[in-house]
């Protein structure tokens, strides 16, 4: 459980889990990952022969908007079966990625975002440079159905 605190959890304790329920192997070794939402929208709809003269806002459409994962290229076949399962159109391609935030010991998971239904919307590596020293890089963008925080 998630215990209230006068300062903020840092940002470079996280794991991720694409799905596979591994967060100690190299799969699940991301660098960077951006910003986790959701936009809510609320249409506004009044009726003209109500008593009360008013607009009352509904419930309209959640929209999530897409996670970026970046690490350093491992080759990892895990993921190249996840994106062949995507580009085969298998049923089992949708996974439920978890992005966990650890306290600062790394004893503990302090917060939990669950992805449902997520899947690959692109995939990107490089870029090379014959005269640089840099880590080739590679980068998800994952997009999901359902946001889920505890």
């Amino acid at each position: 459980m998630a215990i209230q605190r006068d300062h903020p959890y840092v940002q470079f304790n996280f794991l991720v889990d694409l799905g596979t329920g591994k967060t100690n192997s190299p799969q699940a070794g991301f660098q960077e990952m951006t910003i986790i939402g959701m936009d809510m929208t609320y249409p506004e709809v009044g009726s003209a022969n109500s008593k009360k003269t008013r607009i009352m806002k509904i419930n309209g459409i959640n929209k999530f908007v897409d996670v970026i994962l970046k690490r350093g290229v491992i080759n990892s076949s895990d993921l190249n079966q996840w994106l062949d399962e995507i580009r085969n159109g298998d049923k089992k391609s949708f996974r439920t990625v978890t992005i966990q935030v650890q306290d600062k010991d790394r004893a503990s998971i302090v917060l939990t975002w669950k992805l449902r239904r997520a899947r690959i919307t692109k995939h990107t590596a490089g870029p090379l440079n014959a005269k640089g020293t840099d880590v080739v890089m590679e980068e998800l963008v994952l997009a999901f159905e359902r946001l889920e925080m505890k």
